[in-house]
C-alpha cells in the first residue's frame, strides 16, 4: 500500500510552562491553514508554509511572549516537527528528496531537504544585521534558523537553506520559507515507482 493511500496525518501536543502548542496536519493535503500562534509574523511565514507545501496546517499555540516570543516560537517549531515525523511514519513510498529556489522580489532563497532520519541543518547567507532585525515588531531575525533546527531536528530532516540574496529582511525570512516548503513538498510527496518500498539502501530511514 502506498503512503498516500494511508493519508498521512498526524496530531501533536505538547504542554509546558512556557507555552501549550497544538498541531495537527495532513501531508496529502491542498495547502488549507488555521494558524494562531499569537505572534503575527511568524503566522505568516506558517500559513505561507502550509499554502506553499501543500501540507494543511493547524496550528494553535500561546505562551509567555509578555517575557519573549522565543518560547512560543521555538515550541510551535518543535511540535511541527514532531507532527511531521508522525504523519511521514516508516515513509515508504516518499520522494525523500525535495529542493527548490525561489525569489521574492530582491530576495531569493534555496533549500534543499532529506527525509533522511538524521537531523542535520546548514543555513547560511543571510546578511550581517539580519539576526538583529525585528520584523513585525515582535519576531526577531534570529528565529528564522532556530525555528528551522527545531523543526528539522524534530522531524529529523536534513536541511540546507541557503540566502543567496536579499536586502529586506521581511522578504528575506519569507523567501526561506517559501523555499522550504517548495522543497518539502517534493520530499514528502508520494512516488508511484516507489510505492511499498523505503527509499534507502539500508531499507530503513
Amino acid at each position: 500500500m502506498s503512503a498516500v493511500e494511508n493519508h498521512r496525518t498526524a496530531t501533536v501536543e505538547r504542554v509546558t510552562s512556557e507555552s501549550t502548542v497544538r498541531v495537527s496536519l495532513d501531508l496529502d493535503g491542498t495547502g488549507t491553514s488555521s494558524i494562531e500562534t499569537t505572534v503575527p509574523f511568524y503566522n505568516h511565514m506558517l500559513t505561507a508554509l502550509s499554502k506553499h507545501s501543500l501540507i494543511d496546517l493547524d496550528i494553535q499555540a500561546h505562551g509567555d511572549t509578555d517575557i519573549d516570543v522565543h518560547h512560543t516560537v521555538e515550541d510551535t517549531a518543535i511540535v511541527l516537527g514532531d507532527a511531521l515525523r508522525q504523519a511521514l511514519g516508516d515513509k515508504r513510498g516518499i520522494r525523500r528528496f525535495g529542493q527548490a529556489t525561489v525569489p521574492l522580489d530582491e530576495a531569493l532563497a534555496s533549500a534543499v531537504v532529506d527525509v533522511s532520519g538524521r537531523p542535520y541543518v546548514v543555513h547560511t547567507g543571510e546578511p550581517e544585521g539580519q539576526q538583529y532585525h525585528l520584523i513585525g515588531g515582535h519576531f526577531t531575525g534570529s528565529m528564522t534558523r532556530h525555528v528551522f533546527e527545531s523543526l528539522a531536528y524534530h522531524a529529523q530532516l536534513c536541511l540546507h537553506v541557503e540566502l543567496i540574496r536579499g536586502r529586506d529582511p521581511h522578504h528575506i525570512v519569507e523567501a526561506q520559507f517559501k523555499a522550504l516548503a517548495r522543497a518539502l513538498r517534493e520530499a514528502v510527496e508520494p512516488d508511484a515507482r516507489m510505492a511499498g518500498v523505503v527509499p534507502s539502501t539500508k531499507g530503513a530511514l
